[in-house]
């Protein structure tokens, strides 16, 4: 029979006496053992005993109180993008979650859309994480670093085009990007080249170092280097294409090969021949890319894997107060294909 809710409301919630009580041992014992401490030697059995036990009562630790007697929760905050980044992000970010729940860490995506700055790190603080990872789409400032740190964070990782004051910075050089796909249109024969800016709010973080790597690569080349804004809807690429011929440009680089899949396109139903009028490349090697007829080029953009990142979060946890170092954690190919 199923129960009613005053008969739910009165089943008492179980708690760390009752487990001790079932597995014969005592409350500390519980708590070393369902928090994972590893100062602490217990044996294996003890160790299956106490986790059955917990199991069997459906006891849960409490995180808060677990928190208020560590002086800090086991929360590892990451900023959710609001953009797609591609496979090779994804992958990455997968296992960097997979990587800190391996070491007792509890991930949470903070959705952070419409925050920016101090403001972002104020409302990340709110939650008291013990390290935060920001991805580069918030522009953390070191007032922004040292409301965090004041919070109790212990680490704070930025992935960003530039090193962030009093972060530990793994710097996603996106100059390095604009740079192959300039370079790699020149070789081609390619002389006033486009480079696509997205206007979504956030995505300047990544487009403008792109851009400045795209002007040094055709520094002193002959080469022109345009700027062509671009909106990721149907209506704005139609109206670039529209006056394409008139821009005179022989070769566009797309920001990312979701930008160069969009303007592609309407290049096409405009008539433009590619490659042979206007050489496209886009960045992230999405499978799609190579499906178009002509199968899209593209910058391979390969990351530091997630289990490395998960443990430098780890060892800052562990040791605040090293000092923040910088690491180079993008490296960027070209993958030439038809459509340059």
């Amino acid at each position: 029979m199923s129960q009613t809710p005053k008969q739910f409301a009165e089943r008492s919630v179980p708690t760390s006496a009752d487990v001790a009580r079932l597995a014969g041992v005592s409350r500390a014992t519980v708590s070393y053992v369902l928090n994972n401490t590893a100062s602490v030697r217990i044996s294996e059995p003890t160790r299956r005993r106490v986790r059955e036990a917990a199991e069997e009562l459906g006891y849960v630790p409490h995180a808060a109180a677990r928190s208020l007697r560590a002086g800090h929760t086991r929360m590892v905050l990451l900023p959710a993008t609001a953009f797609a980044h591609g496979p090779h992000f994804h992958r990455f970010l997968n296992d960097l979650q997979w990587a800190l729940r391996r070491l007792d860490y509890t991930v949470v995506q903070y959705g952070s859309l419409g925050l920016d700055g101090d403001a972002a790190a104020r409302a990340w603080a709110e939650l008291r994480p013990v390290a935060v990872v920001s991805f580069g789409e918030v522009g953390l400032t070191p007032h922004g670093v040292d409301i965090l740190k004041r919070s109790g964070a212990k680490a704070v990782i930025s992935l960003a085009p530039r090193r962030v004051e009093g972060t530990h910075s793994l710097v996603m050089d996106q100059r390095e990007v604009g740079s192959c796909a300039v370079t790699h249109l020149m070789q081609r024969g390619r002389r006033s080249i486009g480079v696509v800016m997205p206007r979504e709010p956030g995505l300047e973080h990544f487009a403008e170092p792109r851009f400045e790597g795209a002007v040094r690569a055709a520094a002193g080349s002959g080469a022109r280097v345009e700027r062509l804004p671009l909106a990721y809807d149907e209506e704005s690429a139609a109206a670039l294409a529209g006056r394409w011929r008139g821009l005179g440009l022989d070769g566009v680089y797309a920001y990312n090969d979701d930008y160069a899949m969009l303007l592609m396109r309407a290049l096409q139903d405009e008539r433009v021949d590619i490659p042979g009028g206007t050489a496209v490349i886009g960045a992230d090697d999405l499978l799609l890319g190579r499906l178009l007829r002509p199968r899209l080029s593209t910058v391979r953009i390969d990351m530091v894997t997630g289990r490395l990142l998960a443990e430098l979060v780890d060892q800052t946890v562990r040791e605040p107060e090293s000092l923040p170092r910088a690491h180079d954690l993008l490296t960027a190919r070209v993958v030439h294909r038809e459509s340059s």
